[in-house]
This record gives structure tokens, C-alpha cells and sequence, in this order.
């Protein structure tokens, strides 16, 4: 039998008690809730490529940016842990994403941006960003998509052709998260014209590199810095080539397979503020002689948001112990984490709306912004779209001859 004298957890924090975490991912969540309550309670947005300047410093200054990257063997990449761990990003995204979608989108793009570097770069090329991206210092981008090539990756077309011990990049990137406040890109481009995705590379790009030039800013509607990148016979060193000639699909996907999961943790923590912001406002709106939250049609909703967050969360820390424990690419169960997570994030957060009437669609307030936050985590990094044929061909059955 176990200490029955232990408190229970309010549902809110009975995730933690979940067998895919251990006592240091437990540790996690109030460590960074006690600093978000202290940092984040106000953001200046109104340059908002200063704000996620200061926000990438606060970060690494806390310390929280060295989960983005592994340590090494003997602590020389700067990281908190010797490598990658899905869920402590899980659990640093979701509790960011409680408190301010611009501090959860500094944090991801530091990991995002990075994480081709922490699986496939050299030593002296991790030893040159590493360090730097975990303390703030250098802020990371991630280019893959492009004008005709978003969720079909083997489609895209930005070149990197051998000159001598260059290569000479041409082509656009778009949708670039960071794009114009980066320090380096990690891009992807085509070095075999006839490969399909087997004719990818990938390469570290600084930011001041002769003939990479931010052509458009990207105004979305949950502002964050974005960009259209163009590449003007942009020249690199060969040594900055970023893990294996032609090797650039494979490793673009296995980045995503650890950082999709934590988006889908993200997604719980919009949707787990959602649902404490409505729940707290239903409690005080007085409606026919006593409050909206007695209503039975009310509790049902707030039944049906809270399975929906724990489905979620289920599998987005199922898909994160996959990677972790199981080491194996956890590519089928971080599908179904996203597609899930942000779906039901997205239903949730327009539930609780719907409870607040007119103020929920007041400009600026918190699920007026939380509506605009979830919508693009159902896009990025896969649409919920590819997610499902993601799921749907690991299950097929294989087609007899």
C-alpha cells in the first residue's frame, strides 16, 4: 500500500501523477508556473520583435532554455539534460502556453530551430550554437516550407549547388517562424534535382550570410515574428552542412517528431486556460436568479472540455514516453497527439467563448486571444490533414500482390 497520507492533486495537476513522468518531469510544471506568475504577467507586444528578443533573454537568463538543447558528455552544449527530452518540453510548452503564447512560441522556436543541430551537427558546429541558443544569446530558426512546398516537404525546391567547398543556395523559404529576427536558419534545400525527398540537405545559414534577405514580414493573427526568406546565390561553407549529403528529409522529420509532440502541449495549456477562464467566469455571471455555472447545460460542457484536455494530454505524454523510454520514432503516436490535442483545444476554447457571449469576443481580452492562438497549431507543423494519413497508412494493412 501506498503513504495514503499523500494529498490528491486537484484534476488541474493530477496530469503529473500520470506514469509516463518521473519526479524531475513533476518538478517541472510548479518551477515554471511560479516563474511565468513572476516574468509574464506583463509583455510589451508592441515591437513585437523586441518582445520575443526579451522574451528568448528572460528565458535563457531563467535557465529554461537549456532543456532546448542536450548537454553532452561532459556539460559542453549547455543543455539541462544529456539529451533531448519530449516530455520536459511537453511540460515547459504546456505551462508556457498557460500564461502567454508569445513566451511558448520563444521557447519552441529555440528548440525547434536548434534541434537539427542537437541530432545531426558536428561537434564544432554544436559547440558554435549550442551553448549560445541555451542561454538566449542567439536566437534559432527552423526553414523547411516553402511558396509550393509546405506539407509535401519532397516538393520543395530552394537548390544548394556544389561550387568547390561551397555551396551556393537559391530559392525562397516562407512561413519561417523567426524569420528576420533569427541568428542562424537551419535550412533545408535540394542538392539532387531528381531524388525526390532523398535529395535533401540540410544546412546552417547565419544570418548575415551575403544573399539571404528577408523579403516580407508575415502579419498573422496571433502575431509572431514570420517571415519570406529569399536566397540570392547565398554562399555556405561546406562545413556547414548540416548532417549527411541528401540525408536533409529524414532529418527534418525526425526534428518534427520531437517537437510536433509539444506542440499538441501547447495546445492543452491554451485549452486548460480556456477552461479555467470560463469556468471562473461561470461561476460569478448571475443568470435567472443564480448563476451560469448551475446550469446543467453548462456543467456538461465543462464535463466535456475536461475529458477532452485529459484525452489529449494522454496521448501527447504517451507519444513524448515513446521517444523517451521506448526510444523508438514515435511518428504514428505524436500524429495522433497533435491531431487531437489541437482539435479539441480548438472546441474547448470555443466553448468557453461561447460562455462569456459579447465579452469573449472583445479585442484583447483572453479567450478573444486564446480563439487567435490555437487556430494556426491546427497548420504548423503538419496540418491536421496530413496528421490523419499519417495515422491512417501505419495502420493500413499491408496490399497483398
Amino acid at each position: 500500500m501506498g503513504n495514503t497520507n499523500q494529498p490528491t492533486p486537484s484534476w488541474q495537476h493530477s496530469w503529473l501523477e500520470w506514469p509516463f513522468l518521473d519526479d524531475g518531469h513533476r518538478q517541472l510544471a510548479p518551477a515554471l508556473q511560479a516563474w511565468c506568475e513572476q516574468h509574464l504577467q506583463t509583455v510589451d507586444e508592441t515591437d513585437l520583435n523586441a518582445a520575443c528578443r526579451s522574451l528568448v533573454q528572460k528565458l535563457g537568463q531563467a535557465g529554461w532554455l537549456r532543456y532546448c538543447v542536450p548537454a553532452g558528455e561532459q556539460g559542453q552544449y549547455g543543455g539541462a539534460l544529456p539529451a533531448l527530452d519530449s516530455r520536459s518540453l511537453c511540460i515547459l510548452r504546456e505551462t508556457l502556453a498557460q500564461h502567454h503564447a508569445l513566451a511558448d512560441f520563444a521557447f519552441a522556436m529555440q528548440g525547434l530551430g536548434s534541434g537539427a543541430i542537437s541530432l545531426a551537427g558536428t561537434e564544432a558546429q554544436k559547440q558554435a550554437y549550442l551553448p549560445a541558443v541555451a542561454q538566449g544569446q542567439k536566437i534559432a530558426a527552423f526553414a523547411l516550407s516553402e511558396p509550393n512546398a509546405g506539407s509535401d516537404v519532397a516538393a520543395l525546391s530552394c537548390s544548394a549547388v556544389q561550387q568547390g567547398e561551397s555551396y551556393v543556395l537559391n530559392g525562397h523559404k516562407t512561413w519561417i517562424s523567426n524569420g528576420g529576427i533569427a541568428d542562424f536558419y537551419c535550412v533545408f534545400a535540394r542538392t539532387d534535382a531528381n531524388a525526390g525527398s532523398r535529395g535533401i540537405t540540410a544546412f546552417i545559414v547565419d544570418a548575415d550570410t551575403p544573399g539571404l534577405v528577408v523579403e516580407e514580414m508575415i502579419d498573422v493573427i496571433s502575431p509572431h515574428p514570420l517571415a519570406t526568406l529569399r536566397f540570392d546565390d547565398c554562399r555556405v561553407s561546406a562545413s556547414q552542412m548540416l548532417g549527411p549529403l541528401n540525408g536533409g528529409f529524414k532529418l527534418a522529420m525526425q526534428t518534427l517528431d520531437i517537437f510536433r509532440t509539444s506542440v499538441a502541449a501547447a495546445a492543452i495549456g491554451f485549452a486548460r486556460r480556456a477552461l479555467a477562464h470560463g469556468m471562473a467566469y461561470a461561476s460569478q455571471r448571475p443568470m435567472f436568479g443564480q448563476h451560469l455555472a448551475d446550469f446543467q447545460l453548462t456543467q456538461a460542457a465543462f464535463g466535456d472540455m475536461a475529458t477532452a484536455i485529459d484525452q489529449s494530454a494522454l496521448l501527447s505524454y504517451r507519444a513524448a514516453w515513446v521517444r523517451d523510454v521506448q526510444k523508438r520514432a514515435p511518428t504514428v503516436e505524436t500524429a495522433m497527439a497533435k491531431m487531437a490535442a489541437t482539435e479539441s483545444a480548438q472546441q474547448v476554447i470555443d466553448r468557453a467563448l461561447q460562455m462569456l457571449g459579447g465579452k469573449g469576443v472583445v479585442r484583447g481580452s483572453t479567450l478573444e486571444r486564446l480563439y487567435r492562438d490555437i487556430r494556426s497549431l491546427r497548420i504548423y507543423e503538419g496540418a491536421t490533414e496530413v496528421q490523419k494519413l499519417i495515422i491512417a497508412r501505419a495502420i493500413s494493412p499491408p496490399q497483398r500482390g
